[in-house]
């Protein structure tokens, strides 16, 4: 299987209904497109904490860039972000795409927003 690629969604004036949305976590990962002004929500309904781990394909002075790492709790509905563009998007293939995996998707659900 290969990482799968979010739909981001637009917040609007308008509104929208986040639990409509959300998807299961793919083993293999996600990737989605980031604007600067993207979001990941995560529902982690297991009963263990989940760690998103987001790539960081750059490098300053030579240095990779630390990837960063987040944990869901058991039980927890997390937004994570806005997401910097020069740190986490990917530069050759998938350019414009941030990179995210979990350390499991057993009862673990997602989505990606985007401010309109």
């Amino acid at each position: 299987m290969a990482r799968t690629a979010l739909t981001v969604t637009d917040i609007t004036k308008s509104g929208v209904d986040s639990a409509a949305t959300l998807e299961a976590a793919n083993a293999d990962g996600e990737k989605f497109y980031n604007n600067g002004k993207t979001f990941v929500e995560v529902l982690n309904a297991n009963a263990a904490d989940c760690t998103l781990t987001f790539q960081t394909p750059r490098t300053v002075d030579g240095l990779a860039v630390a990837e960063h790492t987040v944990v869901v709790e058991q039980n927890e509905r997390m937004l994570i972000g806005p997401l910097p563009t020069a740190t986490f998007n990917q530069t050759s293939t998938d350019a414009g795409m941030v990179y995210m995996d979990y350390s499991a998707v057993t009862d673990v659900t997602v989505a990606a927003w985007k401010l309109a």
